[in-house]
């Protein structure tokens, strides 16, 4: 199975996901998700921005469909911790998340994650986290 395919399943399995409209590519190895813009998916009104915790879930997922892109399809991972460092307004527009494996490890993974709109180099969002291998089936 592809690596475009593994991700496809990936995406498809996971019902909130799936409610987003989030989908993704595979180039070189490296996972790139998008999520495009929604009226329901915004926290603010007022700017209008899109909501943290949808910013949030975007670069999760980012990270564990890295891990799992990189890793034997038959384990799972496990979020341990997160932190998210919200650096601009999330705007009404497609967002995009990018995710850096910086350890595989044998059983602790540390990856980094960037959210951004327009332009790369202009992040809306980093994440950095921590994830375990679990013997579970992935969900």
């Amino acid at each position: 199975m592809s690596a475009s395919d593994r991700l496809d399943a990936l995406l498809a399995a996971r019902p909130f996901l799936r409610f987003l409209g989030v989908s993704g590519e595979v180039q070189d190895g490296i996972v790139t998700l998008r999520l495009p813009y929604a009226p329901h998916l915004v926290g603010n009104v007022m700017l209008p921005a899109l909501h943290g915790g949808i910013i949030g879930t975007l670069m999760e997922a980012a990270a564990l469909a890295q891990l799992s892109l990189r890793s034997d399809p038959a384990l799972s991972f496990r979020t341990i911790d997160m932190t998210i460092d919200y650096l601009r307004p999330g705007l009404a527009k497609t967002t995009h998340a990018r995710a850096d494996l910086r350890k595989l490890g044998r059983r602790i993974s540390s990856l980094q994650v960037e959210a951004w709109q327009d332009d790369p180099a202009r992040p809306i969002a980093d994440l950095r986290g921590h994830f375990r291998q679990t013997d579970d089936k992935p969900a």
